[in-house]
């Protein structure tokens, strides 16, 4: 089996096997890896840091036919340290989870990884249920499922007071194309979005936004995620776990 070495973060690890993890790993040059920890479960493995959520790794790794397996792995600190916040731990790991599940293994993602060194810390920064929704919509912007929030999907005119959101549609649509969407698009949202697509999380300047407004843009967030992705992020069992 043909080895390669590469910097990754660990996004997810489930068990697997009877002292084995599933390792779901993310770094700059092949993007998403799905590889196993064997044995990392035991006392001492030398393979147990390839297993801690967040953990930034120096990998080598042997190609597989099926599923890649980590050989060895140095330990280079974490993205951030939750320990005393599990409020944040939990929306960051909502952003890890919906990194896992929008792209696919083997593909490069430099943007993507240099935002993710930069998501996870702001979650204690900032608001994390903010920083998380910021993130949803930045990362939305490389996966080819972009929505359009200022232009209308269906005849292209640009949006001008409020106006609607089809997510099936893959956006704004216009009062004059309004069919049978549900979902109100008011101008204070679309605002708030698009000003959550240009956060700079190197400069994070604070800036106020009523709960009906971020109700409604998580509310475009979470539809969307169920219409691509077809399945229920375990993240947010555990985000109402955390904040109820």
């Amino acid at each position: 089996m043909a080895l390669y070495n590469v910097k990754a973060i660990v996004l997810g690890a489930v068990n697997w096997g009877e002292a084995d993890k599933l390792i779901t790993l993310f770094s700059r040059d092949k993007g998403k890896i799905k590889a196993a920890a064997y044995g990392c479960r035991r006392t001492n493995s030398r393979l147990a840091s390839a297993a801690q959520l967040f953990s930034i790794l120096d990998l080598q790794l042997a190609e597989g036919q099926r599923l890649d397996i980590i050989k060895n792995c140095d330990h280079n600190g974490f993205l951030a340290d939750f320990s005393y916040d599990y409020t944040a731990f939990a929306y960051a790991s909502f952003v890890a989870e919906i990194v896992s599940e929008t792209f696919e293994e083997n593909q490069p993602q430099a943007q993507v990884y240099d935002k993710l060194l930069q998501i996870i810390p702001a979650m204690l920064k900032r608001n994390p249920r903010v920083a998380a929704l910021a993130a949803f919509f930045q990362i939305l912007e490389y996966t080819g499922s972009q929505l359009q929030y200022e232009n209308c999907v269906i005849c292209g005119e640009k949006i001008k007071g409020d106006a609607f959101f089809s997510c099936e549609e893959g956006g704004a649509v216009c009062n004059k194309c309004k069919k049978n969407e549900k979902i109100i698009y008011p101008a204070k949202v679309r605002l708030f979005i698009l000003h959550l697509l240009k956060l700079d999380w190197n400069d994070l300047q604070p800036f106020k936004i009523q709960a009906k407004d971020l109700l409604a843009a998580e509310n475009i967030m979470l539809d969307y995620l169920e219409i691509i992705l077809e399945k229920h992020l375990k993240s947010l069992d555990f985000i109402k776990q955390i904040t109820k």
